[in-house]
C-alpha cells in the first residue's frame, strides 16, 4: 500500500487492529475470516493479527532482546516451558541468536525492528501488517528485513500487508498493490499491470521502483515494465542503446566553515569509541551527506559537531574558531540549527500553529502550504507531515549551518523532492548543510559531496556520481541497472537521457 504523506495509510492500518483504531466517527464495518473485528474474542484480536510500527522505539516495552520476545507470550498466560520453545525457535529463525542477552540500548535500529518483527510473529498471527518499517533502516538492512518477510510469507502462508513511500525492493515481491489517494483507493491490482498503464509526471510514477521509471517511456502498447534491476539491465541491453553521460565538475569551494580534526566520542568511560579520530570538513555553500549503515554512528557525529555531545579528542573548530569558544549556547544563535532523527522533540505546543508563532516559522517563504495542518497537534500527523513542520520550524532561527539527521524519513517522493528543492534553495542563500541520511536516491539529487561513515570513521568521500559509482551495494538503485552500460549514471533523469531505441 503506497499513496502521498497524509493520504491515510497509516489510519487504514490501524483501523484493522482494534487495538490501535485511532478515535473518531466510524462508519462500515471490518472483517477478519467473516467475523467483524468488533466481535472478535481479545485472544484472537490480539494474536492473529500482528502490527509493526514505523518507529522502532515506540513499539519496545522491555529492556533486554529476550525479554521482549517473551513479553506477549507472557500476557497471554502461557506457561514458561512453551515460552522458552517459542522465543527459541523464532530467535533461531530471525537469526538473533547473537543478540539473544543483549541490552536494548545496545542494538541498532535495523536490529530493533527486526526484533519487534520478531516478536509479533512469536505469537502466530495469521496476518502481518507493518506501517513503513525501513524508513529508518539503510538500504543493506532494509534489504534483509524485506527477505524475511517474503521468508514469512513463502514459508509461513502468512498474509502480508504493508504500507511503504519506498517501492524499490518492496514491489517486485507483492502480489496487489494498492494506491491511496485522499483516503480512497486509486489502483488496487497486481504491480505489473498497474506499472504497464501508469504515466509519467504523476505521484504513481515518482513512487515507482527505478527500473519502472527508466524503462516506462521506451514500452510499447500493454508491455509489462520490468520491475527489478537485472530485469530492467536485461530489458536495455536487448532493446537501447545507451549513451555515456559527461558529468560537468562542480566548482569547489575552498572557505571551511565547520571542520572536525581526529575527533573521537564515547558514551561512558568503559565502553569503546564510537567515533575514531573522525576528520571531516564542511565547505560554504555545501551540502554534504553522511551515509553509513544503521549503527555506524551517524546520528552521534550529527551531535557532536553541533556540540550537544562533548567530543572525547580532537578538535572542532566553526568558522575558524573553537566550538568551545561560543559561550552561553551562542552557538546555536543564527550560526548552527538541528533536526533531530525524532522531530517530536522539535514540538513544544499543542499546535503547529503555535509551534510556528512562537518561533516565528513561515512556510510559505519555503512554498509549502501546510494551512491545513495547523491546527492539529503535532503529535497527530503524519510522518512525513511531521517532518515537514519540524524542518519548517527549524528553519527558522535563520541558521548559517543546519544540520540535518535523516530528514526524508516518512516522506513521500513527491515531499523528498520538495525537500530536495529546499536544500538547493538554501545553498543559493549561503547556508551549508550535512545531512545524515540512509537515503542513496536523496543524496543523487541533491549532495555536493557524499562522505561514508563506517566503524566510527570517514573511510570514502567524494562528489556524487565518483561515490557512487564506486561503491557495489551502497549505491542508487539506478546505478544498480546502469553500471554495466555507465557507471556514472546515478539518477532515472540521467538515465533516461542516455538511453533511445535500437534502430532495427
Amino acid at each position: 500500500m503506497c499513496g502521498e504523506t497524509g493520504c491515510g495509510k497509516t489510519t487504514l492500518l490501524r483501523m484493522l487492529k482494534r487495538e490501535l483504531r485511532p478515535v473518531g466517527n466510524i462508519q462500515g464495518k471490518i472483517y477478519y475470516k467473516g467475523i467483524c473485528t468488533d466481535d472478535l474474542n481479545e485472544h484472537t484480536s490480539a494474536c492473529e493479527i500482528g502490527f509493526v510500527l514505523q518507529d522502532p522505539d515506540s513499539q519496545i516495552i522491555t529492556d533486554k532482546v529476550f525479554h521482549e520476545l517473551a513479553f506477549g507470550l507472557e500476557s497471554l498466560g502461557l506457561e514458561n516451558s512453551v515460552i522458552k520453545r517459542k522465543i527459541a525457535e523464532t530467535a533461531c529463525y530471525f537469526g538473533i541468536e547473537n543478540i539473544f542477552y543483549k541490552s536494548i540500548s545496545e542494538l541498532s535500529g535495523g536490529q530493533k525492528q527486526l526484533l519487534n518483527l520478531a516478536s509479533v510473529v512469536a505469537m502466530n498471527p495469521e496476518i502481518l501488517i507493518l506501517d513503513e518499517p525501513t524508513a529508518q533502516l539503510d538500504p543493506i538492512a532494509r534489504e534483509m528485513f524485506l527477505n524475511t518477510l517474503r521468508k514469512l510469507n513463502s514459508d509461513l502462508s502468512m498474509t502480508i500487508i504493508i504500507a511503504e513511500h519506498c517501492l524499490e525492493d518492496v514491489l517486485p515481491m507483492c502480489d496487489r498493490l494498492i494506491f491511496l489517494d485522499k483516503g480512497k483507493l486509486s489502483y488496487n491490482e497486481s504491480p505489473e499491470n498497474i506499472c504497464s498503464r501508469i504515466k509519467g509526471g504523476t505521484y504513481f510514477l515518482e513512487a515507482m521502483p527505478d527500473a519502472v521509471k527508466i524503462t516506462s517511456p521506451f514500452l510499447k502498447g500493454d508491455e509489462k515494465s520490468p520491475l527489478t534491476a537485472k530485469a530492467a539491465s536485461d530489458f536495455i541491453d536487448k532493446r537501447l542503446t545507451v549513451d555515456p553521460i559527461s558529468v560537468e565538475a562542480k566548482e569547489k569551494c575552498k572557505n571551511t566553515i565547520l571542520e572536525l580534526r581526529d575527533v573521537s566520542f564515547k558514551y561512558d568511560k568503559d565502553s569503546t569509541d564510537t567515533l575514531r579520530n573522525l576528520s571531516l570538513r564542511l565547505f560554504e555553500s555545501e551540502i554534504l551527506f553522511v551515509l553509513g549503515g544503521n549503527g555506524a554512528g551517524k546520528t552521534t557525529f550529527l551531535n557532536v559537531a553541533a556540540g550537544i555531545y562533548k567530543n572525547r579528542t580532537g578538535q572542532i573548530r566553526l568558522f575558524g574558531k573553537r566550538s568551545s569558544a561560543f559561550k552561553d549556547r551562542t552557538i546555536y544563535r543564527n550560526n548552527i540549527a538541528v533536526l533531530p532523527q525524532d522531530v517530536r522533540t522539535v514540538f513544544v505546543k499543542d499546535s503547529v500553529e503555535d509551534d510556528f508563532r512562537e518561533t516565528g516559522a513561515n512556510a510559505e517563504e519555503y512554498g509549502f502550504d501546510v494551512s491545513h495542518l495547523l491546527s492539529k497537534h503535532p503529535y497527530d500527523l503524519s510522518g512525513g507531515e511531521r517532518q515537514l513542520c519540524a524542518l519548517i520550524k527549524v528553519l527558522a532561527g535563520k541558521p548559517k549551518i543546519l544540520l540535518l539527521d535523516e530528514p526524508t524519513k516518512g516522506a513521500d517522493p513527491l515531499l523528498k523532492r520538495r525537500i530536495a528543492d529546499i536544500l538547493l534553495k538554501l545553498k543559493a542563500k549561503e547556508i551549508s548543510m550535512i545531512v545524515v541520511s540512509h537515503d542513496t536516491d536523496f543524496a543523487a539529487m541533491c549532495a555536493d559531496r557524499c562522505a561514508l561513515l563506517f566503524g566510527g570513521e570517514i573511510v570514502s568521500q567524494g562528489e556524487p556520481h565518483e561515490f557512487f559509482s564506486q561503491n557495489r551495494c551502497y549505491t542508487t538503485a539506478t546505478n544498480k541497472i546502469m553500471r554495466q552500460f555507465d557507471s556514472n549514471i546515478i539518477t532515472p533523469e540521467e538515465a533516461i537521457s542516455s538511453l533511445d531505441r535500437r534502430k532495427p
